[in-house]
């Protein structure tokens, strides 16, 4: 195999990986707006994120918002339980800002 053959192969590598990763972030976020557990709003020139009521995180970036968000509520345990049969929240706010 040729160098470049190898770099074609480990870039391929490296974009399904991404993908993957992608995949498994919005698939989190997706769930956390289905159950009502996640919401962000953008003020001052940023997006803050809170999962469970809790600000998780803070950047001028959507996508890496909602990046640090999924990290961080993991680090602090605040795990994807799915809460189907808990009832929804039928006065919750739509986002932090109001």
């Amino acid at each position: 195999m040729t160098l470049l053959d190898q770099m074609r192969v480990a870039r391929q590598a490296a974009a399904q990986a991404a993908n993957a990763v992608d995949a498994d972030i919005w698939r989190w976020f997706s769930t956390m707006v289905e159950d009502r557990r996640i919401r962000w709003c953008f003020a001052g020139n940023a997006w803050l994120v809170s999962v469970d009521h809790r600000h998780v995180a803070t950047d001028p970036c959507f996508d890496s918002a909602i990046r640090v968000a999924k990290s961080e509520s993991e680090r602090r345990g605040l795990r994807l339980v799915r809460r189907r049969n808990e009832p929804q929240y039928a006065d919750a706010p739509s986002s932090l800002c109001t």
